[in-house]
């Protein structure tokens, strides 16, 4: 499947990828654009949206797109509903669970926002390994 999101992702716009490629679809191919051309790459394309207003995967009843995500595609891992809590309280001013790993993830994004990347796909490339610890401290945590 294809999809696309708003270019210089952050927080839940690397997040979204990662879940998509781990746990939805493997073969995922991702476009990055401008906000005002994201539909019209999604429709050229066929690919879904997210992390965009008016797309089904995006930002609803106060959740980030992470959390409607996991929601949409009956993810039951307990890991990967702890990991929505902390992307959450790094991706959205109104943190609802307070998780304290949320201000470390929100620091890290913004350091990677730092550097100096070329593209999006590399900062998918290079930021991932961020999630996947984060994913391993969340099972740790969830299977004790």
């Amino acid at each position: 499947m294809k999809w696309v999101t708003r270019d210089n992702v952050k927080v839940d716009r690397v997040a979204c990828p990662w879940l998509i490629k781990k746990f939805i679809d493997p073969e995922a191919k991702f476009y990055f654009a401008p906000l005002g051309r994201v539909m019209s790459i999604a429709e050229r394309e066929g690919a879904i949206p997210f992390d965009v207003p008016n797309a089904e995967i995006g930002h609803k009843g106060g959740r980030c797109s992470f959390e409607v995500m996991i929601e949409k595609y009956n993810l039951s891992d307990p890991a990967l509903q702890l990991m929505a809590k902390i992307v959450h309280g790094a991706d959205v001013p109104n943190d609802l669970y307070g998780r304290p790993e949320a201000k470390g993830l929100q620091a890290i994004a913004e350091g990677f926002r730092l550097l100096d990347f070329e593209d999006d796909h590399e900062v998918l490339a290079s930021e991932w390994i961020v999630y996947d610890a984060l994913y391993a401290y969340c099972r740790a945590r969830t299977s004790e």
